[in-house]
């Protein structure tokens, strides 16, 4: 892998993490349009770990939200009442939200590394993100803030979440569309769907460090993984930025309009 190529991908990653188009169907996608081939074990690792620029976006992000979060969740436990306050509660509700996807992800990681290496399979993925981001536009009533979040809600995301395991499904799409069904405004459905993509991003990476650390030889792969992990580390804040702002006055159906576009021409081309 190319610094070029880095730089490319990490931008990738970061503007399309967020905004529900799927950023593991574009990883996929990308290198397939560019010609590019890549080790698939080095492959995966990248995306992986890439990912921890996206993490640290959104902790640079919702610092104060994660600080008040983990502040108020670690007092009330250690207090004895860890339902007390609104932030502690979240502070479960964001533990609920992870505990699907983490299993599923376990037992299920050889099949979900596998789906990776067929774009024609994106591509019908791509068409599901698109269907979920619809369904949440006319279900979902809008009308409730997260505030007003409870333990089944976080739930339901959670297993919302599980569906982001399969490139191109989107993690943010799914996520968001949850959070709609159960009535959620767009940007309340959104700023949870980011504070719980913490966990699960964070777990991802930890499990692809051990990876990164089986392979036979990996001197010329650390700076790409540098220069990928900046580049979507600028790009993942300034897509959160512009999401937030774009939800409080847009609908999705943009965003499921270029899913099906891309998802059937990716079929059709195979």
């Amino acid at each position: 892998m190319t610094l070029l190529q880095a730089v490319i991908l990490g931008i990738v990653q970061g503007l399309t993490e967020f905004i529900p188009v799927s950023s593991s169907g574009h990883l996929v996608l990308v290198p397939h349009i560019l010609g590019w081939e890549f080790d698939q074990s080095q492959a995966f690792i990248f995306d992986v770990l890439v990912q921890w620029g996206t993490l640290l976006a959104v902790f640079v992000y919702f610092r104060r939200d994660l600080i008040h979060i983990g502040a108020a969740f670690c007092k009330e436990l250690i207090s004895g009442k860890p339902f007390a306050t609104e932030d502690a509660r979240m502070g479960w509700y964001l533990i609920i939200a992870t505990i699907p996807a983490v299993v599923v992800g376990l037992l299920c990681k050889d099949l979900i590394e596998a789906a990776f290496a067929s774009p024609r399979t994106t591509g019908y993925f791509l068409l599901l993100t698109a269907v979920l981001l619809v369904v949440a536009e006319i279900v979902g009533k809008r009308k409730r803030t997260m505030e007003q979040i409870t333990w089944f809600d976080a739930l339901w995301i959670g297993c919302s979440q599980v569906l982001a395991l399969l490139p191109g499904v989107s993690r943010s799409g799914s996520t968001i569309a949850g959070g709609m069904t159960r009535n959620l405004d767009r940007s309340s459905a959104a700023r949870f769907s980011f504070l719980m993509s913490v966990p699960v991003m964070l777990g991802a990476g930890v499990l692809a460090f051990k990876d990164l650390f089986a392979l036979q030889t990996t001197d010329n792969f650390l700076l790409p993984l540098l220069v990928g992990f900046l580049a979507a580390l600028i790009s993942d804040y300034v897509a959160i930025r512009w999401l937030i702002a774009y939800l409080s006055k847009h609908s999705l159906y943009i965003f499921a309009g270029y899913c099906l576009v891309v998802g059937i021409l990716i079929i059709v081309t195979g």
